[in-house]
């Protein structure tokens, strides 16, 4: 069976849908269904149950295939990836996970490594607030940038890369907008997003209530950065962000106003204890070489 026919079954087996595993192969139907027909002549049976054709399903010897060809397949892909990355004089590839926005800020970071560790690639893809521990557990990032305080059992916190000041987004039309900035009190008036996530890491981030003690209101729970910028355009909510968003997010219908009496937010490398390794400990030893970066100074 080849690469191309492994893929197409598995894509297959995933979407249970010849049109979108079509598209998503960018092939034909016509092709998708060829290459099933071959597969299963070669087998000797059913590896689909076509009886619906709008939502097939596999068949048990179906399954089995798929158990059985997804870790071969994957590990095929990874050692393509491999070779290619050695062709190009790369050793390994750490892959970073960001929670803020501003990867550019931090460039001198990313370039002293890479200067020191040519060999070495970064690679860089931002990271969900919600479940924000999950991609580091499940092996998909090797490095997160995440706000402060991080207390989990089976990840390192290591030092801290950023630092800044809290600003508020309100909508442009909010009450707030014209004001130079505000105490934390008058940000305590109005609504502001929930998230799900541990409480104590958003509390870090999103302080549950005032210096006197005064409730600051969860209302709509949301999923990502997009439904809050959403909610808050609209007035139903205000949010509270690190003082780079009002750079790097800017749009016609928010405001971002600075918050005078809020700690600075400090984000630090995090990482899986269990997964440390050497370029890990690397990028780690050029933070704290260079030190925390306070992009408002």
């Amino acid at each position: 069976m080849e690469i191309r026919d492994i893929e197409i079954f598995l894509t297959l087996a995933e979407e249970l849908h010849f049109g979108r595993t079509a598209q998503r192969l960018y092939v034909s139907q016509a092709r998708i269904s060829q290459a099933v027909k071959q597969q299963e002549r070669r087998v000797g049976g059913e590896l689909f149950d076509r009886a619906n054709r709008r939502q097939i399903q596999l068949t048990p010897l179906g399954r089995q295939l798929y158990d059985d060809l997804r870790p071969v397949y994957a590990g095929l892909r990874a050692g393509l990836a491999r070779a290619q990355l050695a062709a190009r004089g790369i050793d390994h590839v750490l892959r970073v996970g960001l929670l803020p926005v501003n990867r550019y800020d931090m460039r001198r970071f990313w370039e002293s490594f890479q200067a020191d560790h040519p060999r070495w690639k970064l690679r860089f893809q931002f990271a969900p607030f919600v479940d924000p521990f999950a991609g580091l557990r499940a092996g998909e990032i090797d490095v997160l940038v995440a706000w402060l305080p991080v207390e989990e059992p089976d990840l390192t916190v290591g030092p801290v890369i950023l630092s800044e000041p809290r600003v508020l987004a309100v909508a442009v039309g909010h009450e707030l907008a014209p004001r130079s900035s505000i105490p934390l009190e008058a940000a305590a008036d109005f609504q502001h997003p929930q998230v799900v996530s541990p409480d104590y890491w958003f509390d870090g981030y999103a302080p549950p209530h005032t210096r006197t003690g005064r409730v600051i209101e969860r209302g709509p729970v949301v999923r990502n950065n997009d439904e809050v910028l959403t909610m808050v355009s609209v007035g139903e909510v205000v949010a509270l962000y690190p003082a780079h968003v009002s750079r790097y997010l800017v749009r016609p219908d928010l405001a971002y106003i600075p918050v005078r009496d809020l700690e600075e937010l400090r984000y630090a490398l995090v990482w899986r204890t269990e997964s440390e390794n050497e370029p890990i400990r690397a990028l780690a030893d050029t933070v704290r070489t260079l030190g925390v970066l306070r992009p408002h100074e």
